[in-house]
C-alpha cells in the first residue's frame, strides 16, 4: 500500500513540475541591432510560440523543464537558443543564404507545428490563436480583370472623376500569396487598396466638413520628368464612447469549403475580437447558412459577450452554400431591430463561394442596393484561400455602403476589429466622390494610379443617385496621380491631332499657377443630399527628399504594386528603390505594418529573381 501511495506521490510531483511554467522575453533584432517584427519564436519541438512586436520583442509562457526556443522569419537564417536559468533571451538573426525554397518550406513547417491545433500564444499585450496556413491549388481563385489606367492628355480630357476606397482586401491577400512562397496573380492587386492599406498622418478636419485634404507634389521617383501628385483625405475621428449605437448582423458561411482551419476556425476567433469591443448599448445577432439559412442567435446586448461568444464556438462547417438565404434572413433581422440614427450593418464572413440560392451578382446586387437605400449597410470579410471568390465579394461590398478586408491571420482580424473599430463600422460619410479638373497650363497629361474599378462618369460627380465610397471614423483616403508635365516629350503619351475648336486663349486662363482644382461631394450618413466644396492645388513642386513620410510610403507602396503587375508604366521602378524608400518613411509604426511591409517587398525580390533565372534556364 505504501508504495502504490509512494507511486501516485511520484506521478503527481512529476505531474506538477511539468505543469510548471516560467515567462522568457526578449528582444530579436538583426545584424545592424535593428528591431524585427513578426519573428516566430517557437519552443522547440512543441507547438508553442508567439510573434515579434514591432519593436523586436516577445514574450512566452513556456514550461519549466523547456530548454531550446526557435527564431524563424523569412529571409534571414533559422536560429537556435538555449534557455539559461535567466528569464531574459535577446536574439540577433543574420541574413539567410539558403535557397528561398528550402526557407519557404521551413517557415511554412513551422507555421503548420505552430498552428495545426490552434495553439494559444502570449504576446506583451494579448493573447491569439494561430490559423493554419493550408496549401491549396489556386486555379478556382476568381479575380476581376483590371485594365490599368492611361495618361490622359489634359487639353482633350481635363477632368478625371472616381469614387474614394477604404478597402484594403488586396493588400492582405498579397501578403497571403508572397508569405507562402508565390508570387500572386496579376488581377489580385489592386494599387489604391494595397496603398490604403496604411494608416497615414494627415490633419484632422478643422471646419464645417468631416472631412480634410492635403495635397503634395513631387518628382516620380520611377519615371524620371514626370511628376508625382499625392492626395490625402482625413476622416473626422469620433472617441468609440461617442460613437452611435449598433445593431450588427454576423451573417457566417458554415458550407463544407469554410472547413479548413483558415476559414471558420480563423472566423470565429476573429469576431471574438470584436465581440470584446462592443458596448452594452450595442446588440448582435447571428445568422449562419449552408444547404439552408438560420438564426442561430438572436440580438443580444453586447454586454452578454460570453453568451455570444458561445454562440460562435458552437458553429461547424458542412453542406452547400445559400448565400442569397442568408443574406435575405440576415436583413431582416437588421431590420427588426433598426436603431434610428444607430449603425445598421450586416456583416458577412465567407469565402465567396455561393452556390446555391440567390447566386447570380445581379439578383444579390440588387437586393443589397435596396437595403442599403433603407439605411442597412454590408460589410464583407473574406477568409481562405484556394477556392477563393474575391471578384463576387468585392463587388457585393461595393454596393453595400460598406469596406471589403481579406483576413490572412489573427493579426489581420485584430487590426481590423480592434485597432480601425471605429472606422471599420461607422460611416462617417458616405458616397465621397472625387474630381479634378487639370490646368493644360501646366499639366499635359495625367494618369491615377489603381482604382480602375472606382471610375466614374464625370457627370456622376453630380448625380446623388450614384453609389460611391464610404469613409468611417478615423480613416484615411490616398491617391496617386502621375503627371507629364506641358512641354515634355514623354514616350507614354501617343501622337494626337491639336482640337481646332478647343484652344483656350491664354487670357482666358491668366498667369494663374494653380495645376489644377480639386473637388468633393460627400453625404451625411443619414442623408440622400451631398455636399460640395472644393479647393485649388498650385503648381509648386518639391524634392521627394523633402516631402512628408506620407508621400514617400505611400510612393513606395505604389511601385511595389507597379512592379507585382509588372505595369507598362513602371519605368524604373525597382524592389531595391522601393525598400530603401519606405525605410525612410516608417514613422512610428508601433504595430509595424511598414517594417512588415518591406519584408514582404524582400520576399517578392526573391521570388521575381528566381522566376527570371528560372526562365533564362
Amino acid at each position: 500500500m505504501k508504495s502504490k501511495i509512494a507511486l501516485l506521490l511520484f506521478f503527481a510531483l512529476t505531474a506538477f513540475t511539468l505543469l510548471q511554467t516560467r515567462k522568457i522575453t526578449g528582444v530579436v533584432t538583426d545584424e545592424n541591432q535593428k528591431p524585427l517584427a513578426n519573428v516566430i519564436v517557437m519552443l522547440k519541438n512543441s507547438m508553442i510560440s508567439t510573434k515579434t512586436d514591432s519593436l523586436g520583442r516577445y514574450a512566452i509562457l513556456i514550461p519549466t523543464y523547456a530548454q531550446t526556443l526557435t527564431f524563424t522569419m523569412p529571409g534571414y537564417a533559422t536560429k537556435e537558443a538555449k534557455l539559461g536559468a535567466t528569464s531574459t533571451l535577446n536574439v540577433t538573426l543574420t541574413t539567410s543564404r539558403i535557397d528561398l525554397t528550402d526557407a519557404l518550406s521551413e517557415h511554412q513547417q513551422v507555421h503548420r507545428k505552430v498552428s495545426g491545433n490552434h495553439v494559444r500564444m502570449e504576446q506583451a499585450m494579448h493573447t491569439f490563436m494561430a490559423p493554419l496556413p493550408q496549401q491549396h491549388r489556386q486555379e478556382t481563385e476568381n479575380y476581376n480583370p483590371i485594365n490599368e489606367n492611361g495618361f490622359q492628355v489634359a487639353s482633350q480630357t481635363p477632368v478625371t472623376t472616381f469614387s474614394v476606397d477604404v478597402d484594403r482586401a488586396s493588400y492582405s491577400n498579397t501578403r497571403r500569396f508572397l508569405n507562402t512562397g508565390q508570387m500572386p496573380p496579376v488581377d489580385a492587386v489592386r494599387i489604391e487598396e494595397m496603398i490604403n492599406y496604411f494608416d497615414y498622418n494627415y490633419a484632422e478636419p478643422s471646419g464645417e466638413h468631416p472631412i480634410a485634404v492635403s495635397t503634395e507634389l513631387t518628382d516620380s521617383p520611377w519615371n524620371p520628368g514626370l511628376k508625382l501628385l499625392h492626395i490625402g483625405l482625413q476622416a473626422k475621428t469620433v472617441q468609440t464612447k461617442n460613437l452611435p449605437a449598433s445593431n450588427l448582423v454576423f451573417l457566417i458561411d458554415v458550407s463544407g469549403s469554410m472547413s479548413d482551419q483558415n476559414k471558420l476556425p480563423l472566423l470565429k476567433q476573429a469576431f471574438k475580437l470584436l465581440v470584446d469591443q462592443l458596448r452594452p448599448q450595442d446588440k448582435i445577432s447571428i445568422v449562419v447558412y449552408a444547404g439552408a439559412a438560420g438564426e442561430i442567435l438572436k440580438p443580444t446586448p453586447g454586454s452578454e459577450k460570453i453568451t455570444i461568444k458561445e454562440a460562435l464556438d458552437g458553429l461547424e462547417a458542412g453542406g452547400s452554400t445559400a448565400g442569397g438565404d442568408g443574406i435575405e434572413l440576415a436583413y431582416k433581422l437588421a431590420k427588426d431591430n433598426f436603431m434610428k440614427d444607430g449603425n445598421n450593418r450586416v456583416i458577412l464572413a465567407t469565402d465567396g463561394d455561393f452556390n446555391v440560392g440567390i447566386s447570380s451578382e445581379g439578383e444579390l446586387q440588387r437586393l443589397i442596393e435596396g437595403k442599403r437605400k433603407e439605411g442597412i449597410f454590408l460589410s464583407i470579410m473574406g477568409f481562405g484561400m484556394g477556392n477563393y471568390k474575391d471578384s463576387h465579394i468585392e463587388t457585393l461590398a461595393d454596393k453595400g455602403n460598406g469596406n471589403y478586408a481579406y483576413i490572412d491571420n489573427i493579426q489581420e482580424a485584430r487590426k481590423e476589429f480592434v485597432q480601425e473599430f471605429g472606422g471599420t463600422l461607422f460611416t462617417i460619410a458616405k458616397d465621397v466622390k472625387i474630381q479634378i479638373e487639370f490646368n493644360p497650363r501646366h499639366v499635359q497629361a495625367y494618369r491615377l494610379i489603381g482604382y480602375e474599378n472606382r471610375a466614374l462618369k464625370n457627370e456622376e460627380f453630380h448625380d446623388d443617385k450614384k453609389d460611391a465610397g464610404e469613409m468611417g471614423s478615423g480613416h484615411t483616403v490616398t491617391a496617386l496621380y502621375e503627371i507629364v508635365p506641358a512641354g515634355d516629350n514623354s514616350p507614354y503619351l501617343s501622337k494626337n491631332d491639336a482640337l481646332k475648336y478647343q484652344k483656350t486663349d491664354a487670357s482666358d486662363i491668366g498667369k494663374t499657377e494653380e495645376m489644377l482644382t480639386l473637388k468633393i461631394r460627400y453625404k451625411k450618413p443619414d442623408s440622400d443630399k451631398s455636399i460640395l466644396f472644393d479647393m485649388p492645388v498650385k503648381n509648386a513642386s518639391k524634392p521627394l527628399a523633402d516631402c512628408s513620410e506620407n508621400l514617400r510610403f505611400g510612393s513606395a507602396v505604389a511601385e511595389f504594386g507597379l512592379l507585382l503587375r509588372n505595369s507598362e508604366f513602371k519605368g524604373q521602378a525597382s524592389y531595391r528603390q522601393v525598400i530603401a524608400r519606405a525605410k525612410t518613411a516608417f514613422g512610428k509604426d508601433e504595430e509595424g505594418y511598414r517594417s512588415e511591409f518591406v519584408q514582404l517587398v524582400k520576399t517578392a525580390e526573391t521570388l521575381d529573381n528566381r522566376k527570371a533565372t528560372a526562365q533564362k534556364d
